[in-house]
């Protein structure tokens, strides 16, 4: 009976994780097709679309959306390129510094993001960068780095050295090889770090919301705040429905690449075979 009630603990414990991460995905999905949404959970007594239709089609809601997407793609995509650059030759040559680097690397993915604010908002403001989604883009990218390198080296030492070697002999060069042979293995790693990437510039609030000041240039993130401030009552359904729309580009870009992701290093044995 003892060795019963121990086996159960674990599985209760994470019922009960699992109803408090639900519930309020559920409140989102329930509330967004009510027509009189309330801060309880509860099934709509009037189905609707008008809350959606509110958010999709208002001008601001698509700029803001759009603003989003700017950043988060094109600081995920310099992260992949910069990072991946990066990691190639801590992966494949012996360098004086290397593990002092890659501490120095491991030190600075865990330095809280409000702690350098200041000195940045100062220095935005001296370089005219200030209120400028390209400079917003760049100090993201930067902060994003440590990590992106660390992940791209763990997952470029992955791929056989020996498969280089052979594509050398055939006169290939340093750049072809990372392109053509560590690049298409790495692949599913090259999607961790996008996603990881994306959905952390897409939820990234405190950032955009310090070193942007114009309204027009707000990205989703900070536009849902603003969303709060603009009606004396919160709207609980517009407000489900801007959630819901929200979370979509994460969730579509996370099933996109579960494809990629599940191969893994199918190739990692070939100079084996």
């Amino acid at each position: 009976m003892y060795w019963k009630f121990r086996k159960t603990i674990p599985y209760l414990v994470l019922t009960i994780l699992a109803v408090i991460f639900a519930l309020p995905l559920l409140w989102i999905l329930l509330a967004s097709f009510d027509a009189n949404a309330s801060q309880a959970v509860k099934m709509p007594s009037q189905w609707t679309v008008e809350n959606y239709k509110t958010i999709l089609f208002n001008q601001a809601n698509q700029r803001a959306f759009g603003n989003g997407l700017l950043i988060s793609l094109g600081q995920s995509v310099l992260v992949v390129l910069i990072a991946g650059l990066a990691a190639y030759p801590l992966s494949r040559y012996e360098l004086r510094y290397k593990n002092m680097f890659l501490y120095t690397i491991l030190f600075m993915t865990s330095l809280p993001i409000t702690a350098v604010m200041v000195p940045v908002y100062k220095m935005f403001l001296t370089v005219g960068l200030y209120d400028k989604i390209g400079g917003l883009i760049l100090f993201l990218t930067a902060t994003s780095m440590p990590y992106g390198i660390w992940l791209m080296k763990n997952f470029m030492d992955n791929v056989p050295v020996e498969l280089e070697e052979a594509a050398w002999v055939d006169g290939a060069s340093t750049f072809d090889s990372l392109r053509k042979i560590i690049a298409p293995l790495m692949f599913p790693g090259i999607c961790v770090v996008f996603i990881f990437t994306f959905s952390g510039s897409w939820g990234n609030f405190f950032v955009p919301y310090i070193l942007l000041q114009t309204l027009d240039k707000f990205p989703a993130s900070v536009t849902l705040y603003q969303f709060f401030g603009q009606h004396g009552m919160v709207i609980y359904g517009q407000l489900a429905a801007y959630s819901a729309v929200y979370a979509v580009p994460s969730i579509v870009l996370y099933v996109l690449s579960q494809n990629y992701m599940s191969k893994g290093f199918n190739m990692a044995g070939a100079a084996k075979g």
